[in-house]
């Protein structure tokens, strides 16, 4: 497994696995924090995952009793090394397959038609393609529950909108560049906003309070207002 470890301040290590965002670096950081998960080292705080990095928190002190070493981050680093010499990388396990069906365009996707004539196509062309992929979500991050989600086509791909707007409403789905994704609360944003969806992606009444977790696979679905209404009350 290639690898590189950087300091991050006095309390932490960035791993990094490259620097391109594609599967393989997907399934590797899905590895590694499963492990974590299962197996947290006695000197780790925490972890945060990204697109291609993982960042490790400790607290030196606790690691100073532990080891009794002087040179704090030289000790993390080999038990880093270590650990990730333990961690078993498999590209055969099936992710969670979560549908996410969405109303576009109208209030709810005012930018639906932005979308469409950037990429020279119709509002029902642009539908269909978001619609018909299949989606990987990589990290959440920005916002409690707001999944940055891989493998849109670049048929559709657009720019963020040159001025954000000060409220995004929750559970809108948007467009930026190569990457679609929703945002699970209101919040001030500069994606192109394409529909909603009536699925809470953030809940912090439920454990766990996100609905997606890096590594799910999601399919758009297509609904009408009528269905929108329907399902967004039976979800209260």
């Amino acid at each position: 497994m290639e690898y590189n470890l950087y300091p991050m301040g006095e309390n932490a290590i960035l791993i990094e696995f490259g620097t391109e965002i594609n599967i393989e670096t997907h399934q590797k950081i899905q590895a590694i924090t499963n492990f974590l998960n299962n197996d947290p080292p006695e000197w780790m705080i925490e972890y945060i995952p990204a697109f291609t990095t993982i960042t490790v928190y400790y607290e030196p002190y606790n690691i100073y009793l532990i080891s009794g070493k002087d040179n704090i981050y030289e000790y993390v680093c080999k038990k880093i090394k270590d650990l990730l010499l333990k961690v078993p990388i498999s590209y055969e396990n099936e992710p969670r397959l979560i549908e996410i069906p969405v109303c576009y365009g109208g209030d709810f996707g005012p930018d639906l038609e932005v979308v469409a004539e950037h990429n020279k196509l119709t509002p029902e062309e642009v539908i269909e393609i978001h619609s018909s992929g299949e989606y990987i979500v990589f990290m959440l991050g920005f916002a409690p529950g707001f999944p940055f989600i891989g493998g849109m086509s670049e048929k559709i791909a657009t720019p963020r909108r040159k001025t954000p707007r000060l409220k995004i409403p929750e559970r809108s789905v948007g467009i930026a560049g190569m990457q679609t994704g929703i945002y699970p609360i209101e919040t001030p944003g500069g994606w192109q906003l394409i529909g909603r969806t009536p699925i809470r992606l953030f809940n912090p009444e439920k454990n766990p309070p996100t609905l997606l977790m890096a590594g799910d696979k999601i399919k758009f679905k297509p609904i009408s207002y009528e269905e929108y209404v329907k399902m967004e009350n039976e979800a209260l």
